[in-house]
């Protein structure tokens, strides 16, 4: 496989050695002359000096026959410039990003840029799940972060409590898939009357997912 890594640091460095070591072809980018020498002189790869939002230094580095490109450098608009790039002229398959503000996920996600990682928002959801800040938890994400997975749990404040699940007007594509009850999994249906304590697993889209915390568990 054929892989395009653009950023620098040791997130970069770590990344590049553990896909050539698995026997794959890596090219990286990097705008820092100084950090291109010190990574030839580490990799085996090929290490090129430039800014990848350049057509011209995306086609030297293969792109046009590339497998996926990872753009992790530190700013959300140069991701996205790159991404686009990547994606319009040269159609690489694969497009891996990260981003700063995880406000910018869904403007990176309505452009096309599925593949999306913020991960100050794994942070606070790591931090909040562990001081107990949130009643939220997101366990997974499918089909290519177009799907989550996500528990929630029904405090004494939560709007829903004592409501029948036919008399709550859930988002679109969203789904209560179970109901946990004192361990006990319960399949829920339209009569289903939620309780205090109650854990949810609730499928959704990453774009309504603040409306139905909010809507479950009454945060703001």
């Amino acid at each position: 496989m054929k892989y395009i890594i653009v950023g620098g640091g040791n997130s970069v460095y770590y990344l590049s050695r553990s896909l050539i070591s698995k026997g794959n072809q890596v090219t990286v980018i990097n705008r820092n002359q100084d950090e291109c020498i010190q990574l030839a002189r580490k990799l085996n790869a090929v290490v090129i000096s430039g800014d990848a939002s350049n057509i011209s230094i995306l086609d030297q580095a293969g792109a046009s026959s590339a497998d996926a490109i990872f753009v992790i450098t530190l700013n959300d608009h140069d991701n996205l410039v790159i991404c686009q790039i990547a994606s319009l002229t040269f159609r690489i398959p694969k497009i891996f990003t990260l981003v700063d503000d995880p406000d910018n996920e869904e403007v990176f996600n309505q452009l096309g840029i599925q593949n999306v990682l913020s991960i100050n928002r794994i942070l606070t959801s790591l931090i909040e799940e562990k001081t107990g800040f949130s009643d939220a938890t997101n366990l997974l994400s499918l089909a290519e972060g177009k799907v989550n997975f996500t528990k929630l749990e029904l405090s004494s404040q939560s709007p829903v409590i004592n409501k029948n699940l036919s008399d709550i007007q859930l988002p679109d594509n969203t789904l209560i898939a179970v109901i946990l009850r004192n361990n006990t999994p319960i399949i829920p249906r339209g009569s289903t009357t939620l309780q205090e304590g109650d854990q949810l697993v609730v499928l959704n889209s990453p774009i309504e997912h603040s409306k139905i915390i909010r809507l479950l568990t009454g945060e703001k």
